[in-house]
């Protein structure tokens, strides 16, 4: 029943939401409530954000490790690809014992993206006054440009380049920050949230880009990574729904359940966690690391994402452009869908809608972070199609 949306899955962006999960899809529709599903008003005049970002994307996987200047202690903690938000408290743990092995008293944090906040906050609640560098804090930084959604194994490394013993190392990360993910669950302004995630296939296709399209190229695709097999005990199973139950013009409709970060309530929760417990924020652009040398702190947190690239000269950081439309949002509207090569996912800030028609590939080694509003409009479109008429 499902064999035409897990095609799509394992084809898509969320290869830990729905490829791995379709591959233990259960056989018999779900017999639960199946709840009234608001149809999304998918227009493009409705489209009031088009946002890009360069994922921080490392072969062999994230560096989390350390570096001596001289008498300062440097620890990475960077190259995340689409998993920043995900794996960011995970990663912050291990790249935060590092950094407190030698009892400082105080240490910089450099970068006030996901991977700066978390590791700054860890770092606090380990004893240590800490003050971030950045050159913006976190609404304006390429964290602020994500999906939301909990994907701790998206382009996190390759098959054939990830480091020895990486998959045990990544699974300790994603299960500890699954467990502080749940701690901002039902907090005001609903930083973190459960919702129903939907995949349909079937349908119109009088508009919508194959899913199978990519760009032609000499070069051999990248194969990514999944270890989604191991965390497979901390989220639901998909399951088929009847397609006629849903709002859909579906042949086969699956539904699960996914963890979602409302980035602008949890970055602003963040931020306040951070400075309530005395954190200090100054406004840095580092060019070279003699300048991050010569801070005071001898003790450094290095969570500046693709910035690493040129400030620490990391030419094994590859960027994955990733592109996001915001729609006005839709407080009745609290599932996601994945359909035809399109994501979207209901934070309170937007309906966000995402394009993966070329699936994980898309967008590798492109630098181009100019908005392309052709391509938001068209998966807008296609988000549209889905829909029963008078749904």
């Amino acid at each position: 029943m499902l064999d035409q949306t897990a095609r799509m899955g394992r084809r898509g962006l969320l290869q830990t939401s729905l490829a791995a999960a379709l591959a233990g899809c259960a056989t018999k529709p779900d017999s639960s409530f199946e709840p009234a599903l608001a149809p999304i008003r998918a227009r493009t005049d409705r489209i009031f954000d088009i946002a890009v970002c360069l994922r921080p994307f490392r072969p062999a996987g994230p560096r989390v490790e350390t570096e001596r200047l001289g008498d300062t202690l440097v620890v990475h903690n960077y190259g995340h690809g689409g998993s920043g938000w995900s794996l960011s408290w995970g990663s912050s743990a291990r790249a935060v014992r590092l950094a407190m092995q030698a009892s400082p008293a105080e240490v910089a944090v450099i970068g006030c993206g996901a991977l700066g906040l978390t590791s700054a906050i860890l770092a606090q609640r380990a004893g240590a006054r800490v003050t971030i560098h950045a050159r913006e804090q976190l609404p304006e930084t390429t964290s602020a440009r994500a999906t939301g959604e909990w994907t701790p194994d998206s382009r996190i490394a390759l098959v054939n380049a990830a480091a020895p013993g990486f998959g045990t190392v990544w699974e300790e990360m994603a299960r500890t920050s699954f467990k502080r993910h749940r701690d901002y669950l039902g907090l005001p302004g609903t930083p973190v949230e459960w919702i129903d995630q939907y995949s349909v296939s079937g349908g119109s296709s009088s508009s919508s880009r194959s899913e199978d399209s990519s760009t032609t190229s000499a070069t051999p695709a990248p194969v990514f990574a999944s270890y989604a097999r191991s965390i497979r005990d901390l989220t639901p199973r998909w399951s088929p729904v009847p397609a006629d139950a849903t709002p859909f013009k579906a042949t086969a409709v699956g539904r699960s359940e996914i963890m979602v970060f409302n980035i602008a309530d949890y970055g602003h929760t963040l931020l306040n966690d951070f400075f309530i417990a005395g954190g200090q924020f100054r406004r840095a652009d580092f060019r070279a690391p003699a300048q991050i040398a010569a801070l005071r702190q001898k003790v450094v947190i290095n969570c500046t994402g693709y910035g690493a690239r040129a400030l620490w000269r990391d030419e094994t950081l590859v960027p994955v452009r990733g592109q996001i439309a915001r729609l006005i949002p839709q407080p009745e509207v609290r599932y996601g869908l994945v359909y035809r090569g399109v994501l979207t996912v209901p934070r309170r800030d937007g309906l966000v809608v995402q394009s993966f028609a070329g699936g994980e590939r898309q967008g590798y080694d492109d630098t181009n972070e100019a908005p392309d509003r052709a391509e938001a409009e068209q998966a807008v479109r296609t988000i549209a199609e889905v829909f029963r008429a008078g749904a």
